[in-house]
């Protein structure tokens, strides 16, 4: 191969990879770093070797992945709060036309599957994330991770189990997630609790990501009436010099809202049955800075 083909086939493949290794860890920063590890060992391969590009890259980045979740895992026990994932625009372009696929990409990261993934092993969280998200053969995982096909399988169905029985089905129209989450941001804005109250699952949680740098409760908060005076609490304090924007982040849509131009909150809800199930309210700096205008 050129240099130029060498580049190309790589970034023929960025996406696929950046996918699985974002599914794979959470965050965007530590996905990219993972596929550069990927294409400096691309870059120093003798390519002549690898028979299916594809098939290569992916295991090198599964497994570096791998490396940096069992790493990340021991930090994040001392993570000050709930932590939830990065939130990353997802825009699936021209390339994936199929609703049905979009429908999966976007499930598979979303911030309710990302969050149960937490609790998965690493070697069971990419077997799930290259099976349910990019539908890789199981000979072809278990070649990535070098174990067996049978040990794959057991993975498979064990990840799968897991991740079913902790994950409530959310709605994914996402036309009615965003009427919902402009509702409730009117309500909570127009001082008007039972409006607000009305719209929430009356099991409704609120999880708040902040790290310990800005203001977010510390401990998941449950019931409609708890989430829904913390929200209406909130609401009284706007933030300063503030402008709003909907994104569709994770799947979904969103609400972004800038303070001076920099990002300060991202509010996101699903549903369930018409009514909101989960309010996820994203504040830490340090997993916003990418979504800045």
């Amino acid at each position: 191969m050129t240099a130029d083909t060498v580049t190309d086939v790589f970034e023929a493949h960025r996406p696929v990879l950046t996918g699985v290794a974002y599914r794979m860890l959470g965050r965007a920063a530590d996905a990219e770093d993972v596929v550069q590890d990927a294409w400096l060992r691309w870059s120093a391969q003798e390519r002549d070797d690898v028979r299916e590009p594809r098939a290569y890259l992916v295991r090198v980045t599964t497994r570096l992945a791998i490396d940096r979740l069992r790493h990340a895992q021991s930090r994040r026990e001392t993570y000050v709060g709930p932590w939830l994932p990065e939130p990353v625009v997802t825009d699936f372009g021209p390339a994936v036309p199929d609703t049905a696929e979009r429908a999966v990409l976007a499930d598979s990261v979303s911030l309710a599957v990302l969050v149960v993934l937490e609790s998965l092993s690493p070697l069971e969280r990419a077997v799930f994330v290259l099976r349910e998200a990019f539908g890789f053969p199981f000979a072809e995982i278990a070649t990535a991770l070098d174990r067996s096909e049978s040990a794959v399988r057991q993975l498979a169905g064990r990840a799968r189990r897991h991740v079913d029985e902790r994950r409530t089905r959310y709605d994914v129209d996402p036309a009615e997630r965003r009427d919902l989450t402009e509702r409730f941001l009117a309500a909570a804005s127009g001082g008007d609790i039972n409006a607000l109250l009305v719209l929430l699952a009356p099991d409704a949680r609120l999880i708040g990501d902040s790290g310990g740098k800005t203001k977010a409760p510390l401990r998941v908060m449950e019931s409609a009436d708890k989430v829904g005076r913390f929200l209406f609490a909130v609401a009284k304090q706007p933030v300063p010099d503030s402008e709003f924007r909907f994104v569709e982040v994770n799947g979904g849509p969103a609400l972004l809202i800038l303070s001076g131009g920099k990002p300060d909150t991202v509010f996101q809800v699903d549903v369930v049955d018409g009514l909101i199930q989960c309010v996820y309210v994203m504040r830490n700096p340090d997993k916003l800075a990418a979504l800045a205008p």
